[in-house]
């Protein structure tokens, strides 16, 4: 996939076009589709940038088309511990449909990365336009707040069980 570094000179065929291919908007209505692409833009990240950082005002998502991002948390004077690795075909950030609409979790390159950019404020006003654009959105988001709240789950129980056989070895 062809990309710049945050406009449409390319085209919005192409910008269409690789929007209808990511696995987020699988079988979306072509009406919805064209609502995407009027607020979205392609974006480029070198290793280590920081797309966004924990508390933050968040108004933006992405779809990954290629490259590693890792999500990390703050810790005072400390490295920021992975919370998880996100790739190609995966979705970054949901904070901008929920309110307080503030980041999480800090975003960061860790190899070269394309995206597609979404103005998350402006679709935020699309969903009100078209309640039938809004809960499409709201139900392909869920799906990916839910498998990353999976994900953590099973880290979580990962890491209880390794301490669990460190306080008593058999």
């Amino acid at each position: 996939m062809k990309t710049n570094s945050g406009s449409k000179s390319e085209g919005t065929s192409s910008l269409a076009e690789a929007i209808a291919a990511h696995r987020f908007v699988a079988k979306m209505k072509p009406e919805h589709l064209s609502r995407l692409v009027d607020v979205a833009m392609f974006k480029q990240f070198k290793v280590d940038e920081i797309i966004f950082r924990e508390g933050d005002r968040a108004n933006r998502f992405y779809l990954i088309c290629q490259g590693k991002i890792a999500l990390e948390t703050s810790r005072d004077n400390e490295a920021a511990p992975l919370i998880q690795m996100l790739g190609e075909d995966e979705v970054l950030g949901w904070s901008w449909l929920f309110p307080p609409y503030y980041w999480h979790f800090t975003a960061r390159a860790v190899e070269p990365a394309k995206a597609i950019f979404f103005y998350g404020t402006r679709l935020r006003e699309e969903c009100d336009d078209d309640p039938a654009f809004g809960y499409d959105l709201m139900k392909r988001v869920a799906a990916v707040v839910i498998k990353r709240l999976q994900i953590s789950r099973a880290q979580s129980l990962q890491l209880q069980l390794e301490a669990s056989r460190r306080v008593s070895p058999n």
